[in-house]
C-alpha cells in the first residue's frame, strides 16, 4: 500500500489495515502505482480524479464517511470495515496575535469565494466539498481530529525517532 510519507491521514488510513510502503511524497507513490510498481495507494480524490477520469486508476472505495459527489458509485471503506472513517480536509490560518478585525475580515472574504457557485463547482470538481464557516468551527474541526488520530498514534505505537 503507497501513501505519500508526509499524508499522514492517508497512512494512518491504510496501516490499519494494509503493510505500508513509505514514499516521499503522493507524487512519486502515485507515479509507481501508475506504472504497476505498486497496487494499491491511498491518496486525496483531488490528486488522483484525473487519472480516474481517464481510466488509467480504478477507485475501490472512499474512506470517508459518506461517499463522494464526485464518485457516487464508489462505496466507502466503512461499507466493508464499519466505522471506518478517514478523511483530510483543508484550511487558512493566521499567525498568533492576528488582530481579530483582521481575522473577521478575512474569514468573510473566504466565505464570499466558498460561496460563488463557480468555486463551488470548481472544488466539486476536484473530489473536494466545501465546508466554510468561522474560525471557531475550524479550531473545533482541529481539536476533534487532532484527538481521534492522537488515538490512532497512540494505539499504532508510533514514535517521532
Amino acid at each position: 500500500m503507497a501513501a505519500g510519507g508526509a499524508r499522514a491521514a492517508g497512512r494512518a488510513a491504510g496501516d490499519r489495515i494494509l503493510q505500508h510502503v513509505p514514499y516521499r511524497g503522493a507524487g512519486p507513490a502515485l507515479n509507481d502505482l501508475l506504472a504497476g510498481q505498486v497496487q494499491i495507494m491511498f491518496d486525496t480524490i483531488s490528486g488522483s480524479i484525473g487519472h480516474i477520469a481517464a481510466g488509467k486508476l480504478r477507485p475501490l472505495a472512499v474512506t470517508t464517511a459518506v461517499r463522494s459527489e464526485a464518485l457516487p458509485d464508489i462505496p466507502t471503506l466503512g461499507d466493508f470495515v464499519p466505522g471506518y472513517e478517514a478523511s483530510t480536509f483543508h484550511g487558512i490560518g493566521a499567525p498568533r496575535h492576528t488582530p481579530v478585525e483582521i481575522i473577521d475580515k478575512l474569514n468573510k472574504e473566504i466565505n464570499a469565494v466558498l460561496a460563488d457557485q463557480g468555486m463551488r463547482a470548481r472544488i466539486a470538481d476536484l473530489g473536494e466539498t466545501v465546508l466554510g464557516g468561522s474560525p471557531a468551527d475550524f479550531a473545533k474541526q482541529i481539536a476533534e481530529e487532532t484527538e481521534k488520530w492522537g488515538k490512532v498514534v497512540k494505539f499504532s505505537g508510533a514514535r517521532a525517532d
